[in-house]
C-alpha cells in the first residue's frame, strides 16, 4: 500500500465513524418551566410563536404571554404547567426540523414529555395534544384534594430499598416510587401521611437526603388512578396514528410504534412509575450515543449525565445551544 493511501483510509474510518453517531430526542416534563422560556428562540423563529399562538386558540388564553411574562405561580400550576411544556417542546422541535435538524432513531418523555414525543412522532395531532394535556392536568388535580397528597425525591438510597421503605410506610395510605430518575435518586409519591412516614423512614434507612417536592399532585401513583380512567376516555376518543419515529414509553421502557399500544401504555403511565433510567438504557441498547433534551431547560441533561456520563447530552432551547447541536450535526 502506497503512504499517499493512508490518509484516504482514515479518513473513510473518520467517516464511517460519524455515520454510526445515533441520536435520540428526549422531552422534558414538569420542573422545566420558567417564567421567559424560549424567548431567545421565539425571537428569531416565528415558528415558536405559531406554535404557542396555535396552542393559545385551543386553551381560550394567551400561552405564550403566560410563558414570557407569567406570574410565575400561575405557570407553575399544573393546568397550565401542562400546555406550557408540551407547546414548548414541540416549538422546539419545529425549530430543529426547519433549520435542518435530523431525524433521531427514536424518542423519549420524561412523564407529561411523553406526549410532546407523541405529537413529535405524528401520532397525535398536536392540538389534540393540547386539549388532553389540559383536560390530564384537570383530572389529576381533581382525582386528590389539595393537601392531600405529596411527593418527595429520596437520594442516596437504592431503588429496590426505597420500593420497602413505601411497603413498609403504606400502613393501609398509598406511597410508592414514582419516578426511577437515576441510579440513587427516586422519587416518591402518595397520602401526604404515608409520604412522610416514608420520608422518616429513608432517612433511618441511610438517605442521603429526602426532598419534598413543592407540587400540588402525586402523580404516578395509585391516588391518580380515577385520572387515568377518566383520561382512557379522552383518549378514546382522539386518533392515535402509527408512529413516524418508535417512542421509548415510560411505564415499562418499550419502544412503540403501534397505535394501540401506545395509547395504552399512555394511560397507565399516570398511575404507575416512570422508568426513565431503563428508558435511557433501552435507547442506549439501540445504539443511541447523543440524546438531545428537546424543550426548556436542562433537566433530563442533568439526569442523563448521572445515569451514563458516556452519554453525549445537548439541550436546545436557548439560541445559543439550538445553533451549537446544528454545528455537532453538520460535523457528523
Amino acid at each position: 500500500m502506497c503512504a499517499h493511501d493512508r490518509p484516504n483510509e482514515e479518513a473513510q474510518r473518520s467517516m464511517t465513524e460519524k455515520r454510526q453517531v445515533k441520536t435520540a430526542f428526549v422531552f422534558p416534563g414538569q420542573g422545566s418551566q420558567s417564567v421567559g422560556m424560549l424567548a431567545e428562540l421565539a425571537q428569531n423563529f416565528p415558528v415558536v410563536g405559531e406554535t404557542f399562538t396555535q396552542a393559545s386558540e385551543v386553551l381560550g388564553y394567551d400561552l405564550l404571554a403566560l410563558c414570557q411574562d407569567g406570574p410565575e405561580a400561575t405557570l407553575n400550576q399544573t393546568e397550565y404547567t401542562q400546555p406550557a411544556l408540551l407547546t414548548a417542546g414541540v416549538a422546539v422541535w419545529r425549530v430543529w426540523l426547519e433549520q435542518g435538524g435530523e431525524t433521531p432513531v427514536c424518542l423519549a418523555g420524561h412523564s407529561l414529555g411523553e406526549y410532546t414525543a407523541l405529537v413529535c412522532a405524528g401520532v397525535v395531532e398536536f392540538n389534540d395534544a393540547v386539549a388532553l394535556v389540559a383536560a390530564r392536568a384537570r383530572f389529576m388535580q381533581e382525582a386528590v384534594p389539595q393537601g392531600a397528597g405529596a411527593m418527595a425525591a429520596v437520594s442516596g438510597l437504592d431503588d429496590d430499598a426505597v420500593i420497602k421503605v413505601c411497603a413498609d410506610a403504606a400502613q393501609g395510605d398509598v406511597v410508592a416510587a414514582a419516578n426511577f430518575n437515576f441510579p440513587g435518586q427516586v422519587v416518591i409519591a402518595g397520602a401526604t401521611a404515608a409520604v412522610a412516614r416514608a420520608t422518616e423512614l429513608a432517612q433511618a434507612a441511610g438517605a442521603r437526603r429526602v426532598t419534598p417536592l413543592p407540587v400540588s399532585v402525586p402523580s404516578h401513583c395509585a391516588l391518580m388512578q380515577p385520572a387515568a380512567a377518566r383520561l382512557q376516555q379522552r383518549v378514546n376518543a382522539i386518533t392515535f396514528k402509527p408512529a413516524a419515529i418508535p417512542i421509548v414509553q415510560n411505564v415499562d421502557a418499550k419502544a412503540r410504534t403501534d397505535p394501540e399500544e401506545l395509547k395504552q401504555a399512555l394511560v397507565l403511565q399516570l398511575h404507575q412509575s416512570v422508568l426513565w433510567s431503563k428508558c435511557v438504557q433501552a435507547m442506549q441498547q439501540r445504539g443511541v450515543t447523543r440524546m438531545i433534551e428537546c424543550g426548556p431547560g436542562k433537566v433530563l441533561s442533568g439526569l442523563l449525565r448521572r445515569i451514563d456520563r458516556n452519554i453525549t447530552c445537548m439541550s436546545i432551547g436557548e439560541m445559543a445551544a439550538m445553533e451549537t447541536a446544528l454545528a455537532a450535526q453538520d460535523a457528523n
